[in-house]
């Protein structure tokens, strides 16, 4: 029955018609340092936007999930809840969600958010096999969103080394996880070599927020080249004024042929 349940998820996330997604991320603020763009600032109205839009899924906090997604909303898109906050750099993690809750609330997948090449990695891996084997009782996927980490001018950033980018598939896939987030590489040539070992859906993050609209719908397409399943964005969609027309133009570059 779990299998079923979980196949039944999967298609309502990859329900467009090209096969390939665009979902949405609003999960920012407890995971990063970033202050408080103003894409975000008011949330409630960010996600009925956002849901109103039609992307493939949109990935909350629990709590934002149970507060913004009313009555009106709840059920027309899927939703994804979102695990974990780590930030780069420092020790541990705000694990505040369980499997159960997640499927409590009616949610279509659960995300981990996890770091590698990371001092912490073995915690991150050890609570995403967790999340893994308690996730198959409920027929709920699971799609960790992987970020291999480096130290720049003593800082801790995330990655965009191939290699690296390569090994953080690797962990989604050893780790039992259903589909893979993982950074893009810049490159659809080197992305495609990632893609073409990695047997189960890999979404690339929507990355630094893009100059222009135009400029981010280029990156999709060549995401789209490299035979990717499509891209999960937060800043490239909530961060343009027009979020309906961000959401429309990034599906549309899901269509292109490759």
């Amino acid at each position: 029955m779990a299998a079923l349940g979980k196949q039944i998820r999967l298609n309502r996330i990859f329900s467009h018609p090209s096969g390939r997604i665009l979902s949405v991320a609003a999960d920012h603020l407890i995971n990063y340092s970033i202050g408080m763009p103003e894409g975000l600032r008011r949330i409630g109205d960010t996600v009925r936007r956002i849901i109103e839009a039609r992307p493939s899924a949109i990935t909350l906090n629990k709590g934002v999930a149970m507060r913004c997604v009313t009555k009106e909303l709840a059920g027309r898109i899927p939703l994804i809840i979102q695990q974990m906050a780590p930030r780069a750099g420092q020790d541990g993690f705000a694990d505040h969600a369980e499997v159960e809750e997640a499927a409590a609330l009616g949610a279509d997948a659960i995300a981990v958010a996890l770091f590698v090449k990371d001092p912490g990695e073995f915690a991150f891996l050890k609570r995403l096999a967790q999340t893994v084997r308690e996730a198959e009782r409920f027929g709920l996927p699971v799609i960790p969103h992987i970020y291999p980490i480096v130290v720049r001018d003593g800082a801790s950033v995330i990655s965009d080394r191939a290699e690296d980018i390569a090994y953080a598939a690797r962990v989604g896939l050893e780790m039992g996880a259903d589909v893979v987030k993982i950074p893009y590489t810049g490159d659809a040539a080197s992305f495609a070599d990632i893609v073409s070992v990695t047997p189960i859906p890999v979404v690339t993050a929507g990355g630094p927020k893009c100059e222009t609209l135009e400029d981010a719908a280029a990156m999709m397409r060549d995401v789209v080249r490299s035979g990717a399943a499509g891209s999960t964005v937060g800043r490239n969609v909530w961060g343009f004024p027009d979020i309906a027309e961000a959401i429309a133009t990034l599906k549309a570059a899901l269509e292109i042929d490759r």
